[in-house]
């Protein structure tokens, strides 16, 4: 026989239904941002990073290494995906905001690839391409190179971080390990070695693939070490930059370019008494507007920034802008 549930039981449990979904919600903190990838971590995140840094080379005492518990300020309100702000002349954090949560880096990638070039190649080496380079995003940002023509590693590394073209990713690729995937291979290697446990790499130029994330702080440590190289640093820190290649009917082309770094083209202004040293931008619209900065305070102390997940330019910068203005 069928029972008859009084209205009173039934109400209760219609609310407290609601209400776990409620607090679920709630708990997740900014698992509602549009760039938040939902996956979870493991607990002792720092720790491991620790422990890899400790292990590939005992560096852990030359970097920032922050507490799980410092991984978020609650009282950080700027609307973006993660922040963090690193003195790195003490080691220490000054800003942190879900710096361990798992992120889409974009082109911030190439300095990896840029890593492992200079790490790897030659840049007096020329390269003969043997055939077009066809990226994943027919819209994404690529050079003027085409199959038979030559070019310099040099140049093809100015391309790549001045422009953020995703061909030149590639080439470089293919030019230090053969291919893009065994590049790639290579790319989650170092990024082990660099205690980054909670990255992986799909590509070599961050155009968007579900596998393809990082974290803030990972994205510290990997540009810790590029920019301990000054050819980096000076690349990087470049407003303009002509390339010049050979055609494959053997004539000079110019491709002229801007860098993407809106501080450097005065686009945003750099607060006061702060040195723009320059660095990375990445932008798709999974993982909206990024970047990571190196810049210095009037003391002469050196500085880490990184902002990811921002859903407009000027609000990427304006959250970046608000960082800088805590070094001096």
């Amino acid at each position: 026989m069928e029972r008859n549930v009084p209205i009173m039981i039934k109400f209760r449990w219609i609310y407290r239904t609601w209400l776990a979904i409620i607090l679920s919600l709630c708990l997740t903190g900014c698992a509602s941002h549009p760039f938040r990838i939902t996956d979870s971590y493991e607990e002792h995140y720092a720790d491991k990073a620790e422990k890899a840094i400790e292990k590939s080379g005992g560096m852990a005492e030359d970097l920032a290494v922050i507490s799980k518990e410092d991984g978020t300020d609650p009282a950080y309100d700027e609307d973006v995906f993660a922040a963090l702000l690193i003195n790195d002349s003490t080691n220490t954090m000054l800003e942190s905001y879900h710096c361990f949560d798992k992120a889409y880096p974009a082109s911030i990638t190439k300095i990896m690839t840029a890593l492992l070039v200079l790490e790897n190649g030659n840049m007096d080496d020329e390269i003969t391409l043997s055939h077009d380079v066809i990226l994943s995003d027919p819209e994404a940002v690529s050079s003027t190179l085409k199959a038979g023509d030559t070019v310099t590693v040099d140049e093809l590394f100015h391309t790549l971080l001045i422009k953020s073209a995703n061909d030149c990713a590639v080439i470089l690729a293919e030019y230090i390990s053969g291919s893009e995937k065994k590049f790639v291979e290579l790319m989650n290697k170092r990024a082990k070695e660099l205690g980054a446990t909670h990255t992986h790499f799909a590509n070599t130029n961050g155009l968007h693939d579900k596998d393809h994330y990082t974290t803030a702080y990972d994205l510290y440590l990997i540009f810790n070490a590029v920019v301990q190289y000054e050819k980096f640093v000076d690349v990087v820190s470049t407003r303009e930059y002509t390339m010049t290649y050979t055609n494959s009917a053997g004539k000079k082309v110019n491709e002229y370019m801007q860098s993407t770094n809106h501080y450097l083209t005065s686009d945003f202004q750099v607060p006061n008494g702060v040195t723009m040293f320059g660095g990375k931008t990445g932008t798709t619209s999974v993982a909206g507007s990024c970047l990571i900065l190196m810049t210095e305070n009037e003391k002469g102390e050196r500085f880490f920034s990184v902002v990811l997940g921002s859903k407009t330019k000027d609000n990427l910068y304006k959250a970046m802008s608000d960082l800088l203005e805590k070094i001096n």
